[in-house]
């Protein structure tokens, strides 16, 4: 469930708890999973096929990071809203995670994100969530 929501740099406003989605062919080198992979986590630019629904974790620089395989680049964004509460679902710890608004750059819009959809699995998961 979406608890809060905010505006601003989620990296810049001492969040510990980061969650993003990645593709299931495993090409995370642009949109914000490229920024993350080129900051903090290298090896996410190019991990290879993921299945949908998969929950990657990593800590970096204090922040714990949970990449989520929730679409396709060539397959778009099958069932948005329960791959993505399934997603959140799986996501370790009792501990709010923030996330950013999935399928709102321009790789989400352009393969088929439906930013409704998505905000309803969110709203739909048993994780408390921080919008950004």
């Amino acid at each position: 469930m979406i608890i809060k929501e905010k505006r601003g740099d989620i990296l810049n406003n001492n969040e510990t708890r980061i969650a993003f989605a990645v593709n299931t062919e495993g090409v995370n080198d642009s949109g914000f999973a490229g920024m993350i992979s080129r900051m903090f986590w290298p090896e996410l630019a190019t991990i290879g096929e993921t299945k949908l629904g998969t929950v990657l974790t990593t800590k970096s620089h204090g922040i714990e990071f949970f990449a989520l395989c929730c679409h396709s680049l060539h397959e778009g964004w099958g069932n948005q809203k329960e791959v993505i509460q399934k997603c959140f679902d799986a996501i370790p710890g009792d501990e709010p995670v923030a996330s950013i608004a999935i399928g709102t750059g321009m790789i989400g819009r352009l393969s088929g994100a439906r930013f409704d959809l998505i905000k309803a699995g969110m709203e739909a998961s048993k994780k408390e969530i921080i919008l950004y």
